[in-house]
C-alpha cells in the first residue's frame, strides 16, 4: 500500500527570514513608490550604464588607433541626444497607457497581437541581457580594487550577485527600492562630483590630470589601419550602437507605472525626466573628462594594443571610471575607493530594473495566455516571485556561459530594446492619429498633435538607431539575440495555442456534458486489514455506489490468505476479490482490472478508493513504498475513472500540523475554516 506525506516546508522559517512576512492582497497600496524611491528602482539600469557605455565607446574606437579617439565625445553627445528624444517619447506613453503594459500594450492595441508579441519577445530577451551585462560590468569594475576576484572566475561572482539580487527582490519592490536608493544616489552624486572636480582642476587650477593610459599610444587593428571612408563609417556606426547601451532601461518606467503613488502617470513622467537629465549629464561629463585626460582603452580581442616609447605594453587597462576616479582623486585616495565601491554597487543593482520590468511584463503576458499561468500571480510579498526567479536563473546561465564578459555580452545587447522602442513609437503614432479623428476639443487636439510630433521624432531616431545596430552588430553577436527573440516569439505563440486548445476541449458543449453516469462502480484497493482500510470501506459504503467490491493483488500467497481471514473476521458487507500477479507486481494487474471494468461498462463511472497514511516527517516517507502514488497516476490517464484518496493521519502527523500552525497561522486558519485566501483576508480586515 502506498503512503502520503503532509507537505511541510522545512525551509519556511528560513524563507520568512529571507523575504519577510507575508503580505495580504489588501496591503498592495503599502508597496506603492514615491518618486524618490521609484528613481533608483526603475532607472538604475539607465543611470548605471554611464559606467560601461564610455568603456564600450573607447574599446570600439581603439580598433582604429589614436586617430579615432577624438570622436568619443561626439558620439557621446549623439547618444545623449537620442536618450533625450526617447525620454520625451516615453513621457507621452506613460500618460496614454498608464496600466503598466508599456510597449507591449501600445503595440498590441495599435498594431495587433503579432506586433505586441514581437515587442514582448524583444523586451524579455533584453531584460535577461540587462541583468547579465549590468552584473558582469560590476564584477569587471570590482577587479580594480577587489584583489580576490581573479581572472577566470568572474562568471561565478556574477552568478552569486544575481542570486543575491533575486533574494532582495523577492522581498518586494518597495523594500528593495529602499535598500537600493542610497547607493544609487551616492553613485549619481559621486560621478557628477568627479566630473565637476576634474573639470575644475583642469580649467581653474590648471592641473594636468594624468590617467594610467594618458601617455600610452594605441596601435590599431590591421583591419582598421587605414581609418577613413567606409571603414571609418562602419566603425563609428558600431561605436555608436555600443554607446546606445546607455538607453536601456528607459522603457522600464512605462511598464512600472502601476507601482507609482498617485498621480501615477504624472509621477512616472517626472521620474523619466529626472532620469534623462541625470543620465545625460553623467555620460557627457565622463566622456568629456576622458577626452581631456586622453584616457584610452584597447580591445585586445580585436587586435589593437598599447605601446609606450615604441615598446609594446602587455595587459588590459582598468575601466574608464576607475582611471578617471584615480586621477581626479589622486590627492584624496578614499574618494577613489568610495566612488568605485558605489560604481560596483550600482552596476550590480542596475539589474534591479530588469527584476522589476521582466516579472510585470511576464505577468501581463501570462494573463493574456502567452506565458505559463504561474507567472501571473503575486507571491508572499506581493512581488511576482515566479518571474523574478525565472529571470535570475536564465541570467545566471548566461553569465556562466560568457564568464561575465561585458565585451562579449554587449554585442547581444541593445538590439531588443531598440526593436521595442521603434515598434512602440510606431504604435503611438497610430494611437494619436486615431484619437485625433474623433477629438473635437481644440486644446486637447493641440496637445495630441504635439505628442504625435514628439513620437514621430522618437520613431525617426529609434528607427535609424535600430538599423545601425542591426547592421553594425549583426556579425559580432547580435544575430544570437535575434534568434533568441524569434524563439521566444514562437514559444509564446505555442503556449497561447495550447491554452486555447485546452479551453476549447473543456468548454461545455451541451446537456450531455452534465449527464449523470448510468452506474457508479466502486473499488477499494486493499493491502492489509487495518484502520485505514476500515475507514475506506466505511466511506465507500456511505457513498452508496451501485456496486462495491474490495480488491487485493496477490503478490505473496501467505499474506493474501492472512488478509482474507482477517477480512472475513471483520464481517465487512463487501466482497474481497483476489487478483493473481504471477510477476509479483501490484500496479499493472490492478490497473488492468479497473480498465476491464470500465471497458465492459463504458457508460458507467468506476470509482477507486485508495486508503493512505499521512505521516509527519519527510524521512518517514522514505520508509514506505509508493504503490498508491503510481496507481493513482496511472488511473488518472484512463477516461471514466475517478480516484478518491482516503487519508489516515498517524500520530507523527500531529508534529507537522503544529509546525504548519506556527509557520503559517493564516494558512492554517483558512484550512480550519474552509475559507479561501481572499475571504480570509476580507474577514480579518473587517469587511
Amino acid at each position: 500500500m502506498g503512503r502520503i506525506v503532509v507537505t511541510v516546508n522545512l525551509s519556511e522559517g528560513f524563507k520568512r527570514i529571507l523575504i519577510g512576512r507575508k503580505l495580504a492582497s489588501h496591503q498592495l497600496g503599502e508597496t506603492l513608490l514615491p518618486k524618490r524611491i521609484a528613481l533608483p528602482v526603475f532607472a538604475s539600469d539607465a543611470l548605471s550604464s554611464v559606467a560601461y557605455a564610455p568603456d564600450e565607446i573607447l574599446l570600439t574606437l581603439s580598433l582604429a588607433g589614436m586617430a579615432a579617439f577624438s570622436f568619443s565625445w561626439k558620439i557621446g553627445l549623439l547618444v545623449a541626444l537620442v536618450m533625450l528624444v526617447v525620454v520625451a517619447s516615453y513621457r507621452q506613453t506613460v500618460h496614454a497607457y498608464p496600466s503598466g503594459g508599456g510597449d507591449y500594450e501600445v503595440a498590441t492595441v495599435n498594431l495587433g497581437p503579432n506586433a505586441g508579441l514581437t515587442v514582448a519577445s524583444a523586451l524579455l530577451v533584453d531584460y535577461v541581457l540587462t541583468v547579465a551585462v549590468s552584473v558582469s560590468s560590476g564584477i569587471q569594475n570590482a577587479k580594480a580594487f577587489v584583489p580576490w576576484i581573479t581572472t577566470g572566475y568572474e562568471g561565478l561572482w556574477a552568478a552569486g550577485a544575481i542570486l543575491l539580487l533575486m533574494a532582495m527582490n523577492l522581498r518586494g519592490v518597495r523594500e528593495s527600492g529602499a535598500v537600493f536608493a542610497v547607493p544609487t544616489y551616492a553613485f549619481m552624486i559621486g560621478v557628477i562630483l568627479m566630473s565637476l572636480y576634474g573639470l575644475f582642476q583642469i580649467f581653474v587650477l590648471g592641473r594636468h590630470l594624468v590617467t594610467e593610459t594618458t601617455d600610452l599610444q594605441v596601435v590599431p587593428d590591421p583591419s582598421y589601419a587605414s581609418f577613413g571612408g567606409l571603414v571609418a563609417i562602419a566603425l563609428l556606426a558600431r561605436t555608436f550602437s555600443s554607446g546606445c547601451a546607455a538607453l536601456t532601461g528607459v522603457e522600464a518606467i512605462s511598464n512600472g507605472v502601476p507601482a507609482f503613488q498617485k498621480p501615477k502617470s504624472k509621477n512616472a513622467a517626472t521620474t523619466l525626466l529626472l532620469l534623462g537629465g541625470i543620465a545625460v549629464s553623467m555620460l557627457t561629463g565622463i566622456l568629456v573628462l576622458a577626452n581631456l585626460t586622453h584616457t584610452k582603452l584597447i580591445d585586445t580581442h580585436g587586435g589593437s594594443y598599447f605601446t609606450k616609447d615604441g615598446v609594446r605594453v602587455e595587459g588590459d587597462a582598468p575601466t574608464v571610471m576607475a582611471q578617471l576616479a584615480k586621477a581626479v582623486f589622486r590627492d584624496f585616495p578614499p574618494g577613489f575607493y568610495i566612488l568605485m565601491f558605489f560604481t560596483l554597487f550600482i552596476l550590480v543593482l542596475a539589474a534591479n530594473t530588469a527584476f522589476n520590468g521582466f516579472p510585470v511584463l511576464g505577468s501581463i503576458l501570462a494573463k493574456d495566455g502567452y506565458l505559463p499561468r504561474a507567472l501571473y500571480t503575486r507571491g508572499d510579498r506581493l512581488a511576482y516571485s515566479n518571474g523574478i526567479v525565472a529571470l535570475a536563473l536564465v541570467a545566471v546561465g548566461l553569465v556562466l556561459a560568457f564568464n561575465a564578459s561585458v565585451t562579449a555580452l554587449i554585442q547581444l545587447y541593445v538590439v531588443g530594446v531598440f526593436v521595442s522602442f521603434t515598434v512602440s513609437q510606431t504604435g503611438m503614432m497610430i494611437h494619436w492619429t486615431r484619437h485625433l479623428k474623433t477629438e473635437t476639443d481644440p486644446a486637447v487636439r493641440s496637445q495630441m498633435m504635439r505628442s504625435r510630433v514628439i513620437n514621430a521624432i522618437g520613431l525617426t531616431f529609434t528607427g535609424i538607431v535600430l538599423v545601425i545596430v542591426l547592421i553594425s552588430k549583426f556579425i559580432h553577436g547580435a544575430y544570437l539575440a535575434i534568434i533568441a527573440m524569434i524563439f521566444v516569439f514562437f514559444v509564446m505563440k505555442a503556449i497561447k495555442r495550447h491554452y486555447a486548445k485546452v479551453a476549447q476541449e473543456v468548454e461545455l458543449q451541451g446537456s450531455a456534458d452534465s449527464a449523470l453516469p448510468s452506474r457508479v462502480r466502486a473499488i477499494i484497493l486493499v493491502s492489509n486489514v487495518n484502520k485505514p482500510t476500515a475507514r475506506a470501506v466505511a466511506f465507500a459504503r456511505a457513498m452508496r455506489p451501485t456496486t462495491l467490491e474490495a480488491v487485493i493483488v496477490s503478490v505473496d500467497t501467505a499474506e493474501v490468505a492472512q488478509v482474507i481471514t482477517e477480512w472475513e473476521a471483520q464481517d465487512y458487507p463487501v466482497p474481497l476479490k483476489v487478483i493473481a500477479s504471477p510477476f509479483r507486481e501490484v500496479t499493472n494487474p490492478f490497473v488492468n482490472y479497473v480498465k476491464s471494468i470500465r471497458s465492459a461498462n463504458p457508460r458507467d463511472v468506476v470509482c477507486v478508493f485508495v486508503p493512505e497514511f499521512v505521516v509527519g516527517h519527510w524521512w518517514e516517507q522514505l520508509l514506505h513504498n509508493q504503490t498508491a502514488l503510481v496507481v493513482r497516476t496511472r488511473l488518472h490517464f484512463i477516461p471514466g475513472i475517478m480516484v478518491i484518496t482516503v487519508p489516515y493521519q498517524l500520530r507523527s502527523s500531529e508534529a507537522a500540523i503544529d509546525r504548519l500552525q506556527r509557520e503559517d497561522p493564516l494558512a492554517w486558519r483558512r484550512i480550519g475554516t474552509g475559507l479561501s485566501e481572499t475571504e480570509m483576508e476580507r474577514a480579518e480586515s473587517g469587511h
